[in-house]
């Protein structure tokens, strides 16, 4: 196989003997006009790598948005290479950022999106087209070889590489997208844009009164027997529409895709029913809320913490004789500290697995004293088991008792033989 720069090498020989000369073509370009208000979407993927905090390398992966009047900016990440489901649930995500949609979408011919163009005819996926026809906007695929036709996008995309991910250390997936929607809130969409000297923020305001609006959920999921899907945050919960929904604790998983399917209660459609598989059992439902910002929590969905901290306070009574007063104790320690009623417990209950016979002792002891706290109860416990096992008796017997070999007798020297030994005299 032959390298490339030996190719090049090769043919400038051949053109400086020949005298062939070397035919720049430049392709000229025409200013393009602005888009309308709400006229255009342009959308485009981009993947970077970066260091982890463990000093290691990952490759992440994006999708980007903009409205080609304002330049108004949307992002989303993933730790994997995306999947038109992805691709589609993003969109969502993105429609629901900006309030609405655009007339018309741009996309390159990435294969998410297209099977084939020909002279203006699409071939899209058969997924991406039942979501097409559900959404109704324009799709405008660029040519191949043609990047130009969408640089708004691709500036975005270089944009968000050379400025954002630059330098950034990854720690997770979720903390990296909420840096970067801060990252947008705070420079992508709020600095003057080159072009039009505005920030898109700013004009984003009028361009959104023009957005056509979406519905909430899709249709066409229930006939394809798919769903919609969203991804289960660390704090287990998922997004929709602006708000946070709990599902139960343990859902989310580390090392697993962590997506669950939702869709609307077809009756009024208020209700948001949540399932782990498409056809699968409901883990959660929610009334959703036409509010923004709001995290809606089903009870039952967070840890009883309470239920914990009773078991333990009723596994402490039962190694008490007198119970009574060891429940007056215990429910002054968890007045006196409401938000370390767990540590206290811990500590209380550590000494009755290490000094059981003491504990009444001690407990009398601290209900006396008025010592409401656990680090007393250890240190008197403590104290106690010292001078339990303190050796009086045998110490007095060290002292006062016949030495073993007192029949041995050492023998004597005078000072003046060790005198001599030592060069001195007596």
């Amino acid at each position: 196989m032959v390298g490339g720069s030996t190719v090049r090498t090769y043919v400038r020989g051949i053109r400086e003997v020949y005298q062939i000369e070397k035919k720049v073509i430049v392709r000229q370009y025409e200013a393009v006009p602005e888009q309308p208000m709400g006229k255009q979407l342009q959308v485009d993927w981009g993947e970077t790598k970066q260091k982890t905090v463990n000093n290691k390398e990952i490759k992440l992966y994006f999708i980007a948005f903009v409205l080609a009047n304002s330049r108004h900016k949307y992002m989303e990440w993933q730790a994997r290479p995306f999947t038109t489901r992805d691709a589609i649930r993003c969109h969502e995500n993105a429609f629901q950022f900006y309030g609405g949609r655009t007339e018309e979408i741009v996309y390159d011919q990435d294969h998410l999106i297209s099977v084939s163009e020909n002279a203006g005819q699409l071939l899209l996926t058969a997924e991406f087209q039942s979501y097409l026809n559900e959404r109704k906007f324009k799709v405008h695929l660029c040519r191949r070889a043609d990047p130009e036709s969408k640089g708004m996008i691709e500036n975005v995309v270089k944009y968000i590489k050379g400025n954002f991910a630059d330098s950034r250390v990854f720690r997770d997936i979720e903390d990296w997208n909420k840096r970067a929607w801060q990252w947008l809130e705070r420079t992508g969409n709020h600095q003057v844009h080159q072009t039009t000297k505005k920030r898109p923020a700013e004009v984003f305001l009028l361009e959104k009164q023009h957005l056509q609006p979406v519905s909430s959920l899709l249709s066409y999921e229930s006939t394809n027997n798919q769903s919609i899907t969203r991804s289960v945050s660390k704090d287990n919960t998922i997004r929709y529409k602006s708000n946070r929904y709990s599902v139960p604790l343990g859902t989310y998983q580390i090392m697993s895709e962590n997506l669950v399917w939702i869709e609307l209660k077809e009756e009024d459609h208020k209700a948001l029913i949540i399932r782990k598989e498409v056809n699968g059992e409901v883990i959660a439902e929610h009334a959703i809320s036409s509010e923004k910002g709001k995290l809606i929590q089903n009870r039952h969905h967070t840890r009883d913490r309470s239920k914990g901290v009773e078991e333990l306070k009723q596994r402490l009574l039962s190694h008490f004789e007198d119970q009574v007063q060891a429940a007056v104790y215990l429910d002054e320690i968890s007045q006196r500290y409401p938000r370390y009623r767990r540590d206290q417990f811990s500590i209380i209950y550590k000494m009755i697995q290490q000094y059981p016979a003491l504990v009444d002792t001690v407990l009398t002891k601290c209900t006396k004293e008025k010592l409401y706290n656990a680090n007393d109860f250890r240190d008197i416990a403590h104290h106690l088991e010292a001078l339990r096992d303190e050796p009086l008796e045998e110490v007095q017997t060290f002292y006062t008792s016949p030495q073993k070999h007192s029949h041995i007798k050492a023998s004597t020297r005078s000072l003046n033989s060790y005198t001599s030994i030592l060069g001195g005299r007596a």
